[in-house]
């Protein structure tokens, strides 16, 4: 994979943290240019010349790495190496878009430790949103050789039914990824805040967690049409002419794809519940949510989100690191990721229900018979999950820096809490797919299993950025 600072996808940064995919570096240029402008400035600079944060107005001399040292305090568990992983090609990526004054022979090591299963070990708390400069500076540290990196170890495809939590990761001194030593680099003073102001581990998290629930998206509709067609569901609300009528994006491509999963036989109904009816408005706009997340975490994984950036021959101090865009974006992801999954588990209640299937109750194979009743009660917890994790973070804000730095967005939170959703949003599109393809001979049985498959199938993309994804049901009736 060319990184050239233009390109990056959340689909490619995936790929990287956990399908061992390669990284090369296309030109160093703007990187160098960058670099260029910073070396020839004289006069204050921020963060150079001067301290940071409510420090600004003190001046210093080579403090650089100082600063690097005080900031890569965190605390809680080691986040995945395979979330660092993906933090380090973001940063690599950014500093390739030039911009941030660093050193460019910093730029080959980074791809180096990539390539070759290096990751820092970060902690999971230390970020609001304003720069994740506990990460970063850890990662100085590692290039300076003062903490060790964990690894190597090649990233592992991620496992459906046990995707790891945001705060998942192994211990230090721990297994395969025991501190090593491993890439360096002589970073100096004047390199410090140029390394570090970026908040490329939120947009990792955003980005892997952007990716896999378009992968879920994706699947539900599949999901959608083996229910649409186990109850006998009208097929109507999907027409054209109902999508012209009313053209947003995403309404109009669930309709368009779902239409053409089913058949065209007579509904048993002149018309369906909301689950049925009503699923193209809904799930759709979880879809344009999640266009709008892609493209705004795009922007930012090509961005020089650098403060001072240094162009045109002057060092421009600004607020580009906020990351108020990304937050808003990721809160409306999550918001609408629960109505999605609500009209599931409608669909789900359904399917429990006899004037839908034609069939026991609860899709039982004898009379009595619970069948596939606990399904509605995973689906249930799943579902509270989710609209826990939907609360907006963008509500909050914070004062820190003696009030220098009085304003916070908190995307750092909402990337994690978008991680955290893949797991309950799949587990209710496995209840339902389960029980949309329940046979009607089955006998009461633990389902843990049906469940563990079902979530296999929906998840399997996460391991290829190149899949389909989708798992196409039967166009029939039956």
């Amino acid at each position: 994979m060319e990184l050239d600072g233009a390109g990056l996808t959340c689909a490619q940064v995936h790929a990287v943290a956990y399908e061992a995919a390669r990284v090369t570096i296309s030109s160093l240029d703007r990187a160098r240019a960058a670099w260029g402008v910073a070396q020839g400035l004289t006069g204050p600079v921020y963060g150079q010349s001067t301290g940071v944060g409510a420090n600004k107005d003190v001046g210093v001399e080579e403090g650089g790495l100082d600063l690097l040292r005080s900031h890569a305090g965190g605390a809680g568990p080691l986040v995945a190496p395979e979330r660092a992983r993906a933090m380090l090609v973001v940063r690599l990526n950014q500093l390739l878009a030039g911009g941030s004054g660093v050193d460019p022979g910093v730029l080959p090591v980074l791809a180096e430790a990539i390539n070759d299963g290096f990751t820092p070990p970060i902690r999971t708390y230390g970020a609001i949103g304003t720069g994740d400069l506990t990460a970063l500076a850890t990662t100085a540290l590692c290039l300076l050789g003062e903490m060790s990196w964990q690894g190597p170890m090649p990233p592992q495809g991620a496992t459906a039914g046990q995707e790891p939590k945001p705060t998942d990761g192994p211990a230090a001194g721990e297994g395969p990824t025991a501190p090593v030593s491993g890439p360096r680099y002589p970073l100096v003073s004047s390199d410090a805040l140029p390394f570090i102001s970026s908040g490329a581990a939120t947009l990792a998290d955003a980005a892997i967690a952007v990716h896999r629930l378009r992968v879920l998206l994706d699947a539900a509709v599949d999901v959608a049409a083996f229910s649409f067609v186990a109850v006998s569901a009208s097929a109507e609300p999907l027409a054209a002419a109902v999508q012209e009528a009313r053209p947003h994006p995403g309404q109009a491509a669930t309709a368009a794809r779902l239409r053409g999963l089913l058949s065209r036989e007579l509904a048993a109904r002149i018309q369906d519940p909301y689950g049925y009816r009503a699923f193209a408005q809904v799930h759709g706009a979880a879809l344009d949510a999640l266009g709008r997340a892609e493209s705004v975490v795009e922007t930012d994984l090509n961005a020089a989100t650098e403060n001072p950036l240094f162009a045109d021959s002057l060092a421009w101090h600004n607020g580009n690191f906020h990351s108020a865009p990304v937050a808003l974006a990721l809160d409306a992801l999550r918001a609408a990721l629960v109505p999605t999954a609500q009209l599931s588990v409608a669909r789900l209640a359904t399917l429990m229900e006899p004037a839908y299937t034609g069939r026991l109750p609860f899709l039982a194979a004898r009379p009595g018979g619970s069948g596939a009743l606990i399904l509605e009660y995973v689906a249930q917890d799943a579902l509270a999950e989710l609209r826990h994790l939907a609360n907006p973070v963008t509500a909050a804000t914070a004062v820190i820096s003696r009030g220098t730095e009085d304003h916070a967005g908190f995307a750092t939170q909402a990337a994690r809490y978008a991680l955290r959703c893949v797991e309950p949003l799949e587990i209710v599109l496995a209840c339902e797919r389960v029980a949309a393809t329940r046979g009607p001979d089955v006998p009461d049985r633990p389902l843990t299993d049906d469940l563990d498959a079902a979530r296999a199938l929906l998840s399997q993309p996460f391991r290829s950025c190149t899949a389909s994804g989708g798992h196409p049901p039967p166009t029939a009736r039956g």
